[in-house]
């Protein structure tokens, strides 16, 4: 069936399309979900390796396991990190994409313009971001991964009652030894406090220019979302010069397709209909 790759964000996990996966393949699609870098069983060849977690290395692994099982056009369908591993892909390598769903929209960050002030509303949401930037926050993180990221999962998704054994489920993917590492680069690369991994600075001087997403594409943002607030227009609106369909789904979060898995696998059908 038509491959599509259903990408998991921070912090969470494969877990978070547990029952999306299965309604798409009951539609005849070929799913692949997989874990991204630092997540659950995934391993560095290398010991020299970064540890990085910037946007270009997600958007690379992407690339290489598309090119690894031979796959040379899918759908991307993402949130939070791995949305943004979809807009990298879909932006940069639009012949590989057949469509994008993507949560929070044009999800490619615009390093430049990181360090300018946002409304003290937003800013205070990103609390996280601005604990990881310190040496505490590395700690913090490194000394109880579960109790910050349920945390976090409690404040993104205000509306979403998941059980203890839910987050269980995808918090063992955290025990990952380069969990940590990753996350740390991750959000400090984003706001210009550390360098990235040279083998991905080509990619990262094309995201730089903000590319445009020239696919067809529906975004969605929830309602209830912590992290970001919902948002139609703006510059990100007009980052899609494609065919673009923009929802907001109400009493959801930042977890869509966990909270409503029904509604992200619909998205995804919606854009290979006309391609069956």
């Amino acid at each position: 069936g038509t491959p599509v790759f259903l990408m998991h964000g921070f912090p969470y996990d494969i877990h978070a399309y547990a029952e999306v996966a299965p309604l798409l393949a009951q539609a005849g699609c070929r799913v692949i979900v997989p874990y991204l870098r630092g997540y659950g069983p995934t391993a560095f060849l290398s010991p020299v390796t970064p540890r990085s977690g910037e946007q270009a290395a997600l958007g690379a692994d992407l690339l290489a396991l598309m090119d690894a099982l031979a796959i040379p056009q899918a759908l991307l369908a993402g949130y939070d990190w791995g949305g943004r591993a979809a807009c990298v892909v879909a932006a940069l390598w639009p012949e590989r994409c057949k469509g994008l769903v993507s949560f929070n929209s044009y999800n490619i960050q615009n390093i430049a313009q990181a360090l300018v002030p946002d409304s003290p509303d937003n800013e205070h949401r990103l609390w996280y971001q601005y604990y990881f930037h310190s040496e505490r926050g590395r700690a913090g993180l490194e000394k109880d991964r579960r109790a910050v990221t349920h945390l976090l999962w409690k404040q993104w998704s205000p509306t979403w009652t998941f059980s203890e054994d839910t987050f269980e489920k995808s918090a063992r993917a955290f025990d990952n030894p380069d969990f940590v590492e990753v996350v740390i680069h991750s959000y400090r690369h984003r706001f210009g406090l550390v360098k990235g991994d040279p083998a991905y600075a080509e990619i990262e001087a094309r995201l730089a220019t903000q590319p445009p997403i020239t696919v067809p594409t529906i975004t969605f943002d929830g309602a209830d979302d912590g992290v970001r607030q919902p948002s139609s227009t703006g510059p990100h609106a007009q980052r899609f010069t494609g065919t673009r369909s923009h929802r907001v789904v109400p009493g959801v979060g930042h977890n869509m397709p966990q909270e409503v898995p029904a509604v992200f696998a619909r998205a995804v059908l919606e854009l290979l209909t006309p391609q069956r």
